[in-house]
C-alpha cells in the first residue's frame, strides 16, 4: 500500500496488525517513518519509533543481551531502523542526551556503524548530548 502511495489504508493495516500484537516492532517503525513523512510529527514518530526500540530491548534483556546483532540480518533491522528514527527524533525535541544513550546502546549491539549511527552519535554529543536532559 505505501508503496501504491495509498498511506491511508497502508496505516489502517499496520494498526489491524497491531492490534492483534502490540509488540510488533516493524510495523511501529513504519508508523513512524508514515507519522514524519507524511505529517511531520515527531511526537507520534518519537512514540512509535519509542515503542518498536523498547520492544527490541526487552526481547534482547531476555535473551542477556548477545552480542553482535548484526544490523546485515534482516530481522535485526527494524530494531535498529527504529532506534536510529527514536534518537533523530529526540534530537528534534531537544534531548540530545537521550538520543546519546540510544545511539550507544545501538553501537554497542553492531560496532560495525549500520545507517551512519557513529556520526548521528558525534552529532548529538556535538549539541549537547554529554549533559543530562532536563526531562
Amino acid at each position: 500500500m505505501i508503496e501504491e502511495g495509498e498511506i491511508d489504508i497502508a496505516i489502517d493495516e499496520l494498526r489491524w496488525l497491531l492490534d492483534g500484537s502490540n509488540e510488533f516492532i516493524e510495523a511501529h517503525s513504519l508508523l513512524g517513518e508514515l507519522a514524519l513523512s507524511e505529517d511531520n510529527d515527531v511526537e507520534l514518530a518519537r512514540a512509535h519509533f519509542g515503542f518498536a526500540y523498547q520492544t527490541g530491548m526487552k526481547a534482547l534483556r531476555r535473551a542477556k543481551m548477545p552480542t553482535p546483532l548484526p544490523y546485515r540480518l534482516k530481522a535485526n533491522r527494524a530494531f535498529f531502523e527504529s532506534g536510529k528514527g527514536l534518537a533523530w527524533c529526540l534530537g528534534q525535541l531537544d534531548k540530545p542526551q537521550m538520543a546519546v544513550e540510544v545511539l550507544e546502546t545501538l553501537l554497542s549491539c553492531d560496532p560495525d556503524s549500520p545507517l551512519g549511527l557513529a556520526e548521528m552519535l558525534d552529532g548529538m554529543k556535538a549539541r549537547g548530548g554529554g549533559k543530562k536532559d532536563a526531562s
